[in-house]
């Protein structure tokens, strides 16, 4: 998906959304990684897992409306196509 159909403060949305979660998963409940945190004894890979995204529930990058996002760890975002419910 090309970057630039997101804004250009997408950053700062994206990280409202994930603070207001207070960074856990809203679909599994998983708590997830901030920017700062740097877990001694985790791999790349496994800390990839405890990453949060912010999904757009109609997959409209454009359409940043808060009833349109929902944070996402990238076990549930890699799911994503399937309904959100």
């Amino acid at each position: 998906m090309s970057q630039s159909r997101y804004p250009s403060n997408w950053k700062p949305i994206a990280t409202a959304v994930k603070n207001s979660s207070d960074w856990r998963c809203s679909r599994c409940d998983r708590p997830c990684l901030r920017p700062d945190e740097k877990p001694v004894g985790l791999s790349l890979s496994q800390r990839r897992v405890y990453n949060l995204q912010v999904h757009h529930y109609n997959f409209d990058p454009e359409d940043n409306r808060p009833e349109n996002l929902a944070p996402l760890c990238s076990s549930c975002q890699s799911n994503s196509q399937f309904a959100m419910g």
